[in-house]
């Protein structure tokens, strides 16, 4: 669960990357996707790694949305609105880690939207 996957991109050429990379998967606590967005908008045609941070986290968080929103977790946000904050809360944090490990977390749950 959440492993990184082969060819995944480790390490980080600079401190601004890891910077980047902690925004889009942290980020998403506070905002949503808009935190890998601006992440991907901003540094995702500079650099692969923060590329490839940034759209592990849009896709986390646009799925997640989708599915509590619109698919079959609709009811989620209404009846257990803790256990859909915890969901986002533990695996943006894990991500998060290893983030700042240098590491790319593959979030379960998530559609691969955005390549």
């Amino acid at each position: 669960m959440g492993a990184p996957y082969p060819g995944s991109p480790t390490g980080y050429a600079n401190s601004d990357e890891k910077t980047w990379a902690l925004i889009a998967h942290f980020g998403g606590i506070v905002v949503g996707f808009i935190a890998g967005l601006v992440a991907l908008l901003v540094k995702g045609n500079e650099s692969p790694t923060v590329r490839a941070h940034a759209v592990e986290a849009l896709n986390f968080q646009i799925t997640w949305s989708a599915a509590c929103s619109f698919g079959f977790l609709f009811f989620l946000p209404l009846i257990l609105p803790l256990i859909t904050w915890l969901i986002l809360l533990i695996f943006s944090i894990l991500a998060g880690v290893k983030a700042n490990e240098g590491q790319l977390y593959r979030y379960p749950l998530s559609l691969r939207l955005i390549k």
